[in-house]
């Protein structure tokens, strides 16, 4: 493990760097490095950089700081949704969060919803909207026997096309084609409007909520095994799975709401880090933010160098490259979903 840490904490700095300094504008190592300076310590820089400057520190660094972050968020609650649920399958969008946050965006890109709030519009409506799903998932969902992983399915599952739906009408009654391209894009999830001002909050609960994670490792490993088994290991599987669904829910949300859905990534990586460390959730959620941070920047940057100076939404990137990768490796390890 530490041998796997630390090469996955350098391939991130590494990845990072690349990330800042692949682009559109060409920009040399060396004037990069000084920009990033500049910007660290408070210094100047010559006038004529001003543009160049500016592209490293405001725009390229806070995207890729965010992809690290959102990446490691989806991961992190991919590997909790999937204990939650017992569904190899689940991912963080299964609990309908996403699709519920999709309808709170397009409020704010179609409908000129929450103009008041400037730039934070379209990120306190897409958190809105997505806590009015998580309530409303938790509402349909519960039962006087608690929150069962089937009716967490079944109740996201069917609520998700609702939302999908409510979006869909949004969408195709869309008076400008620009708005209905915008829309689109954060559908399938882009990270083109990042800014330092979204880093700390999504940055913070994202630790907080994989803070959490790591420490109820053990009941997570656990309740893997089943309601009985984990009750018999002194866990209480109903009060978990609630905690569960308020914290996936919380880091799903935040995400959501700074990059769009963006999808696979939940998916994926937890399957892929088992495949390398098996299935003990210390291990998995020790390795699985680092593997996730790693893949969303490199799928920023190919989004952005694909078509440039257009850009692809990421989430197309994350399906295009991470679904043959995934079959490969799943065939090649011989992997048993959920273990070795």
């Amino acid at each position: 493990m530490p041998p796997l840490l630390l090469g996955l904490v350098l391939l991130l700095c590494v990845s990072l760097l690349c990330g800042v300094g692949l682009g559109a504008a060409g920009i040399g190592v060396a004037d990069m490095f000084g920009f990033l300076w500049a910007g660290a310590t408070g210094g100047t820089v010559h006038a004529g950089d001003a543009a160049a400057y500016t592209i490293v520190w405001e725009i390229r660094l806070p995207r890729v700081v965010l992809a690290a972050v959102v990446g490691a968020g989806l991961s992190s609650v991919g590997v909790a949704v999937q204990a939650m649920v017992r569904n190899a399958l689940a991912d963080p969008f299964v609990l309908g969060i996403s699709s519920g946050a999709a309808v709170g965006a397009n409020a704010v890109i179609l409908l000129g919803a929450f103009a008041g709030l400037g730039v934070w519009a379209l990120s306190v409506s897409a958190f809105a909207s997505a806590l009015a799903a998580m309530v409303l998932v938790y509402a349909v969902a519960r039962s006087p026997h608690g929150l069962t992983p089937l009716r967490l399915i079944l109740t996201g599952t069917a609520l998700a096309y609702g939302f999908e739906a409510v979006t869909t009408v949004m969408v195709f009654g869309a008076a400008r084609g620009e708005a209905a391209r915008s829309a689109m894009m954060w559908l399938l999830g882009s990270l083109g409007g990042a800014t330092w001002a979204q880093v700390p909050l999504a940055a913070g609960t994202v630790t907080a909520g994989w803070a959490w994670l790591r420490w109820r490792a053990e009941s997570l490993n656990a309740l893997a095994m089943g309601d009985e088994t984990s009750a018999a290991l002194g866990v209480q599987p109903g009060r978990l799975r609630r905690e569960l669904f308020l914290v996936t829910a919380a880091v799903t949300g935040t995400v959501v709401a700074v990059s769009g859905a963006i999808g696979f990534v939940g998916l994926m990586v937890p399957h892929l880090v088992r495949m390398l460390v098996g299935a003990d959730h210390r291990r998995v959620l020790a390795v699985a933010p680092l593997a996730g941070a790693v893949l969303l920047v490199w799928a920023d940057v190919l989004s952005r160098l694909l078509l440039a100076p257009a850009e692809l939404p990421v989430g197309v990137i994350t399906a295009v490259v991470g679904v043959p990768a995934f079959l490969l490796l799943m065939r090649r390890g011989g992997y048993a979903f959920g273990g070795r």
